[in-house]
């Protein structure tokens, strides 16, 4: 491909894009493909020779579009937001031509300099102080790792400059809640603490961490002989968005000296407002936080952006500065191949800077506050319904809900699994009719149908429609 047929063939790519942003309403949200499906509609070898590029168009429409779960539809209710807004598109788009290599600032001194810009922007926007340096990262898997070996480092005065976790006297123990996200058990796994010395603490009505049997395992693991490490707090947990006690926490992480460490992957995108800010009172005194912008806040995947209280400690950690990676500039610039595990990074800060650009902070602000008053209005129609209740608060944009119908109470009340079917069968209906896309899930034991707002076409009308469709839904099964 030459410069002319790119330019031309870029110009239709984006039409192609345009057009199916234009038309996703026509759509069915959830992708009705089965397995299979979708591997059977291409060649079972590759093209032995190059061709034309535009026969792509045809196959994008009828072996791409039937497996796309679309994730940008007014009616995606899934999961959690994940906005692609056009500024980002764009981003991506000018990230792939220039084709930047930024492990260190030599390698392109724009994609360092760039990232330093923007994640200084974002953490004044969260009302974070100067206490916190942030860097990207690829998703909050990624970044609560980083989390946890640095924990692991601080405690064991860097073991991994000698026998690595083999050499220490005591087991190192995390903490976190029973509602945490899987990303916590596994960085704990891959961080070698081992299984065992995961400790996940019970939640309350609320679905947040209780402090009482947090302080007890601390001082059970200490009497055991065991080094209490890390204590992870989830501002927005997975399945409710509950809240843990940040403030108490850390007053606990303080005099125990366990690195604290703030997950608010979904939720932190929502500290843009001032007055949601109460939701993570006390983050000041956490040695790192990580949030994603390639949720809630339209950037697209992937952008998740970690802030660190000791880059220094973070930099000791995880690099290693061989020889051939040195320049001269080494002491006077950043070098992020050494603040977390990939050594190659993309120019990803490129969609946090255009996505400012175009929507600026008060635009971000307004299309949060439409989602969080979404959601309240839901929740407004859900308490006053007499045959629907709520299995928990509703702090940002996170509904969990399940139909109790009079029909057959009270003996439903006493046979979970009788509403875990009619439940289940609730959210199957509306998932396959295309009109919408819901998640269910088990909370404590219990079938629910769980409603996440927060897609960037996503209006009161949208809400409004799925709601007479839950209703409706609810009666026929």
């Amino acid at each position: 491909m030459n410069n002319d047929e790119f330019r031309k063939l870029g110009h239709q790519f984006i039409d192609w894009v345009a057009d199916y942003r234009a038309n996703l309403r026509d759509l069915p949200v959830m992708s009705p493909a089965k397995p299979g499906d979708i591997r059977g509609k291409f060649p079972k070898s590759p093209p032995p020779q190059g061709g034309d590029l535009r026969e792509v168009f045809a196959d994008l429409d009828t072996a791409v579009l039937p497996g796309i779960t679309h994730w940008n539809h007014p009616g995606f209710f899934a999961y959690f937001p994940s906005n692609t807004s056009y500024a980002s598109i764009l981003a991506d788009l000018v990230a792939s031509g220039l084709g930047a290599q930024g492990m260190s600032w030599q390698t392109s001194p724009a994609a360092t300099e760039v990232e330093e810009v923007v994640m200084d922007w974002l953490r004044q926007m969260l009302g974070l102080s100067e206490a916190f340096t942030g860097v990207i990262h690829d998703t909050a898997s990624t970044a609560t790792l980083c989390a946890l070996i640095c924990a692991r480092e601080k405690a064991s005065n860097f073991g991994q400059t000698r026998n690595g976790l083999q050499g220490g006297a005591s087991k190192l123990v995390v903490y976190a809640s029973d509602q945490s996200h899987s990303s916590i058990e596994k960085a704990a796994l891959l961080a070698g603490f081992g299984k065992a010395n995961l400790r996940l603490i019970e939640t309350d009505k609320d679905h947040a961490l209780r402090v009482e049997p947090l302080l007890l395992a601390i001082q059970e693991d200490i009497a055991m002989g065991k080094r209490p490490c890390a204590l992870v707090a989830c501002i927005g947990t997975t399945a409710t968005t509950a809240i843990d006690p940040l403030k108490r926490m850390a007053e606990l992480a303080e005099k125990y000296r366990l690195w604290l460490h703030v997950d608010a992957a979904m939720a932190g995108s929502a500290m843009i407002l001032p007055e949601c800010r109460w939701l993570w009172e006390g983050v000041e005194a956490a040695d790192s936080i990580v949030l994603n912008p390639h949720k809630w806040l339209g950037t697209g995947f992937d952008l998740s952006a970690y802030y660190a209280k000791d880059p220094q400690h973070l930099i000791r950690v995880m690099g290693t500065n061989p020889s051939y990676l040195r320049t001269a500039h080494d002491e006077e610039v950043k070098n992020f191949r050494d603040w977390g595990v990939p050594l190659g990074r993309r120019f990803r800060s490129l969609k946090l800077w255009f996505l400012l650009l175009d929507q600026g902070v008060e635009g971000l602000q307004n299309r949060l506050r439409r989602d969080l008053a979404n959601a309240g209005w839901l929740k407004d129609q859900v308490d006053k319904a007499g045959d629907w209740e709520r299995l928990a608060p509703v702090p940002l944009q996170t509904l969990c809900i399940r139909h109790v119908p009079d029909r057959f109470m009270p003996q439903a009340r006493k046979d979970e699994a009788l509403l875990r079917a009619h439940n289940l069968a609730i959210a199957e209906t509306v998932n396959r009719s295309g009109r919408a896309y819901l998640t269910p899930s088990v909370l404590k034991g219990k079938q629910m149908i769980r409603v996440s707002i927060g897609a960037e076409g996503t209006e009161r009308k949208d809400v409004e429609a799925l709601w007479s469709q839950l209703q409706d839904v609810a009666e026929k099964v």
